[in-house]
């Protein structure tokens, strides 16, 4: 196998590889890091990158490998972290580059749970300032460009994350969905991006601090990939505020039970603000022609979700107050966003507000089991593409592209995006498919009936093939 064939193996056959010892952690480490070498400066898709220390852990895992034959089911392999996502030692900006300095004592709860895994940390990935925008250009770092055209964006906020699997420069990625950012990310790069239930995933040490609309998920190149690192990340922490049963098998032998008959919806457009482009729209046709050709009874119809238009935005921008950062070290969009959140009366009577509207969503799928929607109303933008507008004009053009993303975050239900194709301009398509709540095995049992049905893994960025 050549190293570019490596690089773009599944994370799952990697762990099997260091498994039988004919692949070491070291060997796989010091791959990823020369693959990021010579790739991040155009792709952007890391703010640091923690050598020293990935080797060191490589070095450690190898000793470990002499002397014991039980292993975590992902020993070895590497993994990038969000920067949103504190790792102890490890520098966490949050997308603003007065925090360079900003060095965590512990692990986000997800974190703690990735390297109990056997996971090696090869770096923080780009975000937007705060995660609040669906495109990663924040001031004083490179924007996270897109593997498939460095024209285009990578998506926000787990853009960094999405563009370092896409690029192989690393197998899989942790990121986090508050209004589309893992969904969104994987769909503009040609990837799995799963948004689990509200209370799969913990918040711990820290708590979620928006209304229960983020959830912290896998992005991979394969549904076994992501399903198998969603196994990894689940599970209640003591004190959790929202906590799920356990599914009764694991999401990664979810991958492989039979379908049985589904009721699926579709749409093609999100009442009120309409229809998606037509690569999104071309998106959700095919998807939904394949479904039928499974047996699924497949109708096209819709939640309407108007009522999140206004409430969901007061509950999500809300994030920027409690981040706690001074106005003048935030950009402009963040200060407006931030200049208008209103009271904590207001934001409680808008967290209410939505809550209602998600009753409402959540009882479509009572006779529903799954929804297919288009990711984003239409393809990725151009990098820059809104930086000369108002934050006013910026904000709502926001709303309108990742329309078809928060109704799940603001009812808690679980997502997952998949590839599709591509367009003329090389940029993928890509859909959602949304469940139940708590239904993660259905989604991904279905996403792998997709996924043998149209593989997409033999797809690579011409870029990321190197010598």
């Amino acid at each position: 196998m050549n190293q570019t064939d490596l690089a773009f193996t599944p994370a799952l056959e990697l762990a099997t590889l260091i498994r039988r010892r004919e692949l070491s952690p070291l060997e796989l480490v010091e791959l990823y890091l020369d693959r990021i070498q010579q790739l991040n400066p155009l792709l952007g898709s890391y703010f640091t990158v923690t050598a020293e220390l990935a080797i060191a852990d490589a070095k450690a895992k190898m000793e470990t490998l002499t002397t014991t034959s039980e292993l975590p089911p992902f020993f070895g392999v590497p993994i990038s972290i969000k920067d949103l996502n504190p790792v102890a030692g490890v520098p966490c900006t949050y997308g603003n580059p007065a925090l360079l300095q900003n060095i965590p004592t512990y692990d986000d709860g997800v974190v703690t749970r990735i390297k109990q895994a056997g996971f090696i940390i090869l770096g923080k990935t780009a975000t937007p300032e705060l995660g609040s925008f669906p495109y990663t250009e924040p001031t004083g770092f490179p924007p996270a460009r897109n593997p498939w055209n460095l024209d285009y964006t990578a998506g926000g906020s787990s853009g960094g994350a999405a563009a370092a699997v896409a690029a192989a420069l690393c197998p899989i990625a942790q990121g986090s969905d508050g209004g589309g950012s893992v969904r969104g990310p994987a769909a503009c790069c040609h990837l799995v991006g799963i948004k689990p239930s509200r209370g799969r995933v913990t918040h711990a040490p820290v708590g979620d601090r928006v209304g229960g609309v983020v959830s912290n998920g896998p992005i991979g190149r394969t549904v076994a990939d992501t399903a198998a690192l969603l196994d990894v990340m689940s599970g209640y922490v003591t004190g959790d505020p929202y906590w799920l049963p356990d599914p009764e098998t694991s999401f990664l032998a979810a991958t492989t039970a039979k379908v049985s008959n589904l009721r699926i919806a579709y749409s093609i457009k999100i009442p009120p603000l309409g229809p998606a482009d037509a690569n999104c729209q071309q998106g959700v046709m095919t998807t939904v022609k394949l479904l039928a050709q499974f047996g699924h009874t497949v109708e096209e119809k819709c939640p309407d979700f108007t009522g999140l238009v206004e409430t969901f935005p007061k509950v999500w921008q809300s994030a920027v107050a409690a981040s706690s950062l001074p106005p003048e070290i935030l950009q402009p969009m963040n200060r407006f966003l931030l200049s208008n959140t209103g009271s904590v009366g207001e934001y409680l009577k808008a967290l209410a507000e939505m809550q209602m509207v998600a009753r409402e969503i959540v009882a479509f799928f009572d006779t529903v089991d799954v929804l297919v929607l288009p990711v984003y109303l239409h393809s990725p933008i151009p990098v820059g593409e809104w930086a000369d507008l108002t934050p006013e004009e910026t904000f709502t053009k926001i709303i309108h592209w990742i329309a078809p993303c928060p109704g799940a975050n603001a009812t808690g239900q679980p997502a997952i995006a998949v590839p599709v194709g591509f367009d003329s301009h090389g940029l993928p398509i890509s859909v959602q498919l949304i469940g139940k709540p708590g239904a993660e095995t259905t989604l991904i049992s279905l996403a792998a009936q997709l996924e043998i049905a149209n593989p997409w893994l033999h797809h690579r960025p011409s870029l990321a093939i190197l010598a």
